[in-house]
């Protein structure tokens, strides 16, 4: 039987990020067939093999297309102020949320939010959706470039490390699933991404107990009926069927101010509860509800997973990185059928346990 998220890993505040190592010696994942757990030696070992470029380091902001003066904020034009947290209770729904169907577009060890305008500086990044992204790319060249989204209308881009078996690139097949649900209890207070709005979900150098307390932490890595490993499986089952999954949550919480910051995180924070309900909610510095992003990968690998590796490193060094450039109108029509009309929709905004309630896009993922 399949886990279900813990929503406690959810409601951490986004001052989680940031964290320094607890401690040198990491965290096993929950089952027998997990990987012996990296020791203290491996940890250092391992970043050490893996310095920069190969891993991110923390870059000086550089000017850039979507940042001219190159001191590494962008700023949100027009802002959004005059916003508290919402903590009103809706009509309880269990399902408020809705998938973008993106399939892999290319690989490139590039990062235009971590290192914009220099190609061959990052590690090898696997990147879904938009088809021209690049060192390059900006919000203008992006929404002028093709998508490998089911809706024509989400030319966002979207990028984690490439994962590798035996040196030879792993990469999903066919329309992997990006949630876009409600962070927040109240569902109807979420809004669109404006556009441009950028950020990076982990790090890279995160230790392997950073990663299994990560607020976006799901069930880890998993496959057949292994769960919540932090690092790969030594194995997973060999069968035609099996294959190595993650998710992982993204904050949704957002200050209003700017599109992007020095640190890609700072701007966005995750909800938190509040004091005396379960109720989750943006925190006052971060008052503004967005669609929580999910990133639901499937890497066609099982067997021995000896040498399935991350071009970033170990496994918990998974992370992700989103740029929006949904078409605004198609956004807005998506989030407000799906996210504030609670329901579960697929990449048309259509239940299919609410028939009566239509879809928000038409047969070809468009507007009607």
């Amino acid at each position: 039987m399949r886990r279900r998220s813990r929503l406690s890993t959810v409601l951490l505040p986004a001052l989680a990020l940031c964290v320094t190592a607890l401690g040198a010696t990491a965290v096993t994942g929950e089952t027998a067939s997990a990987r012996t757990a990296p020791t203290a030696s491996d940890d250092r070992t391992d970043r050490a093999h893996h310095s920069a470029p190969a891993r991110h380091a923390e870059p000086r902001p550089l000017a850039s297309g979507d940042d001219p003066d190159g001191d590494g904020y962008i700023p949100a034009v027009p802002p959004v102020t005059g916003v508290e947290p919402s903590d009103k209770e809706p009509p309880h729904r269990y399902f408020h949320e809705f998938q973008a169907n993106c399939s892999v577009s290319h690989t490139k060890p590039d990062d235009p939010i971590v290192y914009p305008g220099q190609p061959g500086r990052s590690h090898d990044h696997t990147f879904m959706g938009n088809v021209t992204t690049d060192a390059h790319s900006t919000t203008a060249s992006l929404d002028a470039g093709g998508t490998e989204c089911k809706a024509p209308g989400d030319r966002s881009a979207y990028w984690m490390p490439t994962l590798s078996n035996a040196g030879e690139p792993v990469l999903p097949v066919g329309d992997q699933t990006i949630y876009y649900k409600a962070g927040v209890t109240d569902y109807t207070s979420v809004r669109p991404f404006p556009k441009g709005l950028r950020f990076v979900v982990g790090s890279p150098m995160q230790s392997a107990e950073e990663f299994r307390n990560h607020p976006g932490f799901v069930e880890g890595w998993e496959c057949g009926e292994s769960y919540f490993n932090v690092d790969f499986p030594a194995t997973c089952p060999d069968t035609r069927d099996t294959q190595l999954n993650i998710r992982m949550q993204a904050p949704s919480c957002w200050d209003g101010t700017y599109l992007d910051t020095p640190d890609h995180r700072s701007h966005m924070a995750y909800p938190v509860v509040k004091a005396g309900t379960n109720n989750n909610v943006c925190p006052e510095s971060h008052p503004v509800a967005l669609p929580m992003i999910e990133f639901k990968m499937a890497f066609p690998v099982n067997g021995d997973m000896s040498q399935v590796e991350l071009a970033s490193g170990r496994g918990y060094s998974f992370h992700y990185d989103f740029l929006n450039v949904w078409d605004d109108a198609t956004l807005k029509a998506l989030v407000d059928h799906c996210v504030v009309g609670a329901l579960q929709c697929d990449a048309r905004g259509y239940d299919q346990t609410h028939p009566e309630a239509g879809a928000a896009l038409n047969e070809d993922y468009e507007l009607p």
